[in-house]
């Protein structure tokens, strides 16, 4: 009886010492989540604006998102594909003849909320 009454106090001590130790290791409380962006208008277009643009020379597609023209797939008559990309939104466009020139990191936006 004697063995069982010390097991209940231990095991009793040990849960309090476990529920009083709110914050175990030093953790960080978790941040406050972000503001929700505001919701679409109607309208207002989530895809780009592709302006084909036929020349003797080349095919050049223009992407536009809201207006503001980003990126350039220039296709020549002879020769590979090349883009010319907006990188940081400054308005001048930057060239890239092939993969390994300027690698610039894919970037899709996944999931919005």
């Amino acid at each position: 009886m004697n063995r069982f009454l010390i097991t209940l106090g231990l095991l009793f001590a040990s849960t309090a010492l476990i529920a009083g130790n709110t914050n175990p290791g030093g953790l960080e409380p978790v941040p406050e989540p972000p503001e929700l962006p505001d919701p679409l208008e109607t309208g207002e277009n989530i895809e780009p604006v592709v302006t084909i643009v036929h020349k003797d020379d080349a095919v050049i597609e223009e992407y536009r998102i809201n207006g503001v023209f980003y990126m350039a797939k220039v296709t020549p008559a002879i020769g590979p594909s090349y883009y010319l990309i907006d990188n940081n939104g400054d308005g001048t466009l930057n060239s890239r003849r092939h993969e390994l020139d300027n690698v610039i990191v894919p970037q899709w936006v996944l999931f919005r909320w």
